[in-house]
């Protein structure tokens, strides 16, 4: 649609509501529509601010991200950015030039002069980007408010040092002291490779917490209690804390606060594969293996309960399997479908010609150690979900369907936006549909439908019946499903 100079005007002039002077009618907890109550308590118990504030918030900040990106534009090389202040989030627009004032608050936003343009901050920290910073310059980022760009360091004379070395505009870069060195996370993940400070490589089990505390499964005989690992990507990752061979085979490694758990396995050829829970398979069910010298491998479990007499000393508890396996592979993680089985022990021959694997129920250190088995999905929904006001869940195989809420459907009674999140199993395809009754028949009025296992969508509909469909195109598993109704 070709937008009039007036309705530019209309648009921008309802930016805010705590703008002054303001140019339209203030946007309330009660004259707006309300927002999923997930995302306003949160908002409230971690800025401290009260539900309205939040939910004026809300509106403002959507406001001013729509607005932004024009108002930009219309100041051109005066820009010097935007901002929110306040419990409500006011909406800032900065200018070099006072001559903008004027329109800036014509156009409900409150205006700010500064010195340096947006540009010119830009080429600040364009010049320190490429400049090589010492470790103790933990990270910088422009900062509109400040009209400067920041530097977060633990060591302010290295970084002005460094700072200096990049040749750029030192009175636009402020030092901030920083104690936290930011650092990547790493998934734990069954079946991948682990070091211990031994000299060994094995293979991670499964994830599992004691308490709050995080850590994965691994074999006994990779290393006694205390000994220190490395993760598959050489990164410092835990302790042995609970160790036990002979006897058993088992130990858990409590892992730092650099990893975190997905409750998965590496399935290499096969995927990522989820891990539901720890029900066990019984004798000539099938069995899959993930380890880091062989990857992945499948069999049948042969005997429960079995004792094995290494040189090293027996173990009894064992689990027997035409699974093959080598140096490497130990620890690494036993799976039937998305059940935990146990660690990889020992066996007989390779994945040459076959052989015979022994492994580690996973029951035992799980009971033994006080452990919780981290899994995947679960009733949760996913972060992105986190926000719907009712959430569902169920389990598919693959082309079945599914319909929520609770195989059934709700009434409308007024118009408003239908919203639903779905958190499938990975590595498969689930979709959704919203479906309306159009007085025959349901009708599909929006879908989820991409080639993923999250969908979400958004319809704004009329009163009446609707219902969701919730349908695994290929792959099986469990999902959970959030929904917002007007």
């Amino acid at each position: 649609m070709l937008r009039t100079p007036a309705l530019i005007a209309i648009a921008i002039g309802a930016l805010v509501v705590t703008a002054t002077p303001a140019v339209s009618a203030p946007i309330t907890a009660s004259s707006a529509a309300k927002p999923p109550s997930g995302v306003v308590d949160a908002l409230e118990r971690d800025l401290g601010i009260t539900e309205e504030q939040a939910i004026n918030r809300l509106a403002n900040e959507a406001r001013g991200n729509s607005a932004a990106p024009g108002l930009r534009k219309k100041l051109g090389d005066r820009f010097a950015g935007t901002w929110y202040e306040g419990a409500e989030s006011t909406f800032v627009v900065a200018t070099v030039d006072p001559a903008d004032v004027g329109e800036i608050r014509r156009a409900g936003a409150v205006a700010r002069v500064v010195p340096r343009t947006l540009a010119q901050l830009s080429t600040v920290k364009d010049g320190l980007d490429r400049t090589a910073p010492p470790a103790t310059v933990h990270s910088w980022a422009i900062s509109p408010q400040d009209n400067a760009v920041i530097v977060h360091a633990s060591d302010a004379a290295a970084a002005q040092s460094w700072i200096s070395a990049g040749g750029v505009d030192a009175a636009a870069v402020k030092v901030e002291q920083s104690a936290e060195r930011p650092r990547l996370f790493y998934d734990i993940r069954g079946g991948d490779a682990y070091y211990t400070s031994e000299g060994y490589r094995c293979s991670v089990g499964f994830a599992a917490r004691r308490g709050t505390q995080l850590g994965f499964t691994t074999a006994g005989h990779c290393g006694g209690t205390g000994v220190t690992t490395t993760g598959y990507n050489r990164v410092a990752q835990g302790t042995v804390q609970i160790s036990s061979f002979p006897g058993n085979d088992y130990a858990w490694v409590a892992t730092n606060t650099q990893w975190t758990a997905p409750g998965v396995v590496n399935g290499y050829s096969a995927g990522t594969l989820p891990v539901r829970g720890a029900t066990v398979t019984q004798p000539q069910g099938s069995v899959c293996r993930s380890g880091s010298t062989t990857q992945w491998h499948c069999g049948t479990v042969t005997a429960l309960n079995a004792t094995v007499n290494y040189p090293e000393g027996t173990v009894t508890g064992l689990t027997r399997t035409t699974v093959c396996a080598e140096g490497g592979d130990s620890g690494g993680s036993f799976i039937s479908g998305d059940q935990a089985q146990g660690m990889t022990s020992g066996g007989s021959g390779n994945c040459t010609v076959g052989g015979t694997t022994y492994f580690q129920p996973v029951g035992e250190i799980l009971s033994a150690g006080g452990l919780t088995l981290v899994t995947a999905g679960g009733t949760d929904p996913p972060p992105g979900c986190q926000s719907y006001e009712e959430t569902y869940s169920g389990s598919l195989t693959s082309n079945a369907s599914a319909y929520q809420p609770n195989g059934s459907y709700y009434q409308a009674t007024v118009s408003g936006t239908h919203a639903a999140c779905l958190d499938g199993p990975n590595g498969t395809d689930f979709d959704v549909y919203l479906q309306k009754w159009n007085g025959s028949s349901w009708a599909v009025v929006a879908r989820g439908d991409s080639p993923n296992p999250d969908e979400t969508i958004s319809y704004n509909g009329t009163a009446g019946y609707y219902r969701y469909r919730v349908h695994a195109y290929s792959g099986s598993g469990s999902y959970t499903l959030g929904l917002n109704r007007p």
